[in-house]
């Protein structure tokens, strides 16, 4: 009889250990609100499996412009932010929705249209005098119209040149970087895309790099921690987990590895 008892005891203490073992494995889910062309490459489908199998922290991508990612983190509805408008990333700060900013990465924005280049900017002096050639010629352009970094810096450009970007020639899609660049392939239209989502799309697209190079058009992305004292319930400690990794060599070495056709789509800026 006491044998008996001493296996159901020991089968009951089994039992509850392998509850617990299993519960303690269960990962911690963790917010993130990114850009769209961190997501259209497949940057962070290559990138977020290698983090999450280290840290036992499974990353709920959202994708979505800037803009809205910068709301997102305003309601404290994500944990953590990656982003590409510095400015405005410095003011989240100062305001107090944020913390701990990052330096991540960069690339550059680039003109893509038709081979032909009809509102000839190729031939400008500067990003803002090719915005202003497209603004004379009112030559067919597709925009983010969505808030998006992107989107911004196109704002910022026109603005610049002087045009109001207005009309029948002037398309708002209020959709991702994706979706933009295919439906200006379609209506042979320019537009202004991150060099990353163009790279990996260009094999399916007609459009060209008309314009780049350009001190308007470098694009910086940095992440950006939602501040724990503002709201509660937030995975502040995998949060700067997931930022800490994302600006450490070995996440950096793979931003620097990923490329597409052989062309490295971001340069790492927090490890040299």
């Amino acid at each position: 009889m006491m044998k008996k008892f001493l296996l159901i005891g020991a089968a009951v203490t089994l039992l509850i250990s392998l509850h617990f073992l299993a519960f303690a494995e269960e990962p911690v889910h963790l917010k993130l609100a990114t850009t769209t062309s961190t997501v259209d490459t497949g940057l962070f489908d290559y990138m977020l499996p290698k983090f999450e199998q280290k840290f036992n922290i499974k990353v709920d991508v959202i994708s979505v412009g800037t803009g809205k990612a910068f709301k997102l983190g305003e309601n404290g509805d994500v944990d953590v932010i990656l982003v590409h408008d510095r400015q405005a990333e410095d003011d989240f700060v100062a305001k107090g929705f944020g913390v701990n900013r990052k330096d991540v990465m960069h690339n550059q924005f680039l003109i893509v249209g038709p081979a032909d280049d009809p509102a000839k900017i190729k031939k400008a002096a500067s990003a803002v005098e090719a915005f202003a050639r497209l603004g004379q010629a009112k030559a067919p352009f597709v925009s983010r119209g969505d808030d998006s970094g992107t989107h911004r810096r196109e704002m910022q450009l026109w603005q610049k040149a002087n045009v109001k970007a207005e009309g029948v020639w002037y398309m708002s899609a209020g959709q991702g970087m994706g979706q933009v660049l295919r439906m200006a392939d379609e209506k042979k239209a320019y537009t202004l895309s991150d060099e990353a989502t163009y790279l990996a799309l260009s094999p399916t697209l007609s459009l060209k790099v008309i314009y780049s190079g350009d001190k308007m058009l470098f694009n910086p992305y940095g992440v950006i921690i939602i501040n724990p004292q503002r709201y509660k319930n937030l995975k502040y400690y995998e949060a700067m987990k997931f930022a800490d990794w994302l600006t450490s060599k070995e996440g950096q070495d793979m931003i620097r590895g990923f490329k597409k056709d052989g062309h490295a789509l971001f340069v790492p800026d927090a490890v040299p």
